[in-house]
């Protein structure tokens, strides 16, 4: 699984430079409410990064080796579309792209389940 551990370890390095970021470079160009938007980003950026990193580490000793590493590709789907697109939203005000974050939302919840499924089968 190292893939998932390869995964997990570069989200986790995203979620710092683009919280960095955030928190300096776009602190005087967001209001309160876009502000509070893109840090929502990152805190589901970095658990769920932390996420692909426990499937990445738990996956090995698994029997259900595929169905973790199916799991972490839910996560990372779940990154990019939920952690994405309120990252756009935040730094272009396009009120469309929420739309876009309940996918990633429903993406994190089934990788959630899988892992459990896997886990527990």
């Amino acid at each position: 699984m190292n893939t998932l551990l390869i995964l997990g370890g570069i989200m986790m390095f995203l979620a710092v430079a683009i919280g960095a970021f955030g928190a300096h470079a776009l602190k005087e160009r967001l209001d309160d409410n876009r502000q509070k938007t893109y840090q929502t980003g990152v805190q589901y950026h970095l658990a769920h990064g932390l996420g692909l990193l426990l499937m990445g580490l738990y996956a090995p000793s698994a029997a259900q080796a595929g169905t973790i590493q199916l799991a972490g590709w839910l996560l990372f789907a779940g990154i990019l579309l939920f952690s994405g697109s309120l990252y756009a939203l935040s730094v272009t005000g396009i009120r469309k792209l929420g739309a876009i974050t309940p996918i990633g939302g429903v993406a994190f919840l089934a990788g959630w389940v899988v892992f459990i499924v896997a886990v527990a089968g």
